[in-house]
């Protein structure tokens, strides 16, 4: 089954943080979506572990991502 159609497709959770940081900033992903790993002494690698455990704040990551990709 190919998933041609699924931009998340090989696409790494890291990776989608770290666009996201970089492109939105700390600061806009807590206001945004306002989860404890964004909002007090955020990285890459605290943010990873929570979303991991996480669905609901993963899928919020998830849209969060895709979105800033449909706006490029």
């Amino acid at each position: 089954m190919t998933q041609k159609n699924n931009p998340l497709h090989g696409v790494k959770l890291q990776q989608i943080v770290t666009e996201l940081e970089s492109h939105y900033g700390w600061a806009y992903l807590g206001n945004t979506i306002p989860i404890r790993c964004f909002t007090h002494d955020p990285s890459v690698k605290s943010s990873l572990k929570f979303l991991r455990r996480t669905p609901w704040a993963r899928d919020k990551v998830e849209r969060l991502y895709l979105h800033m990709l449909s706006k490029r």
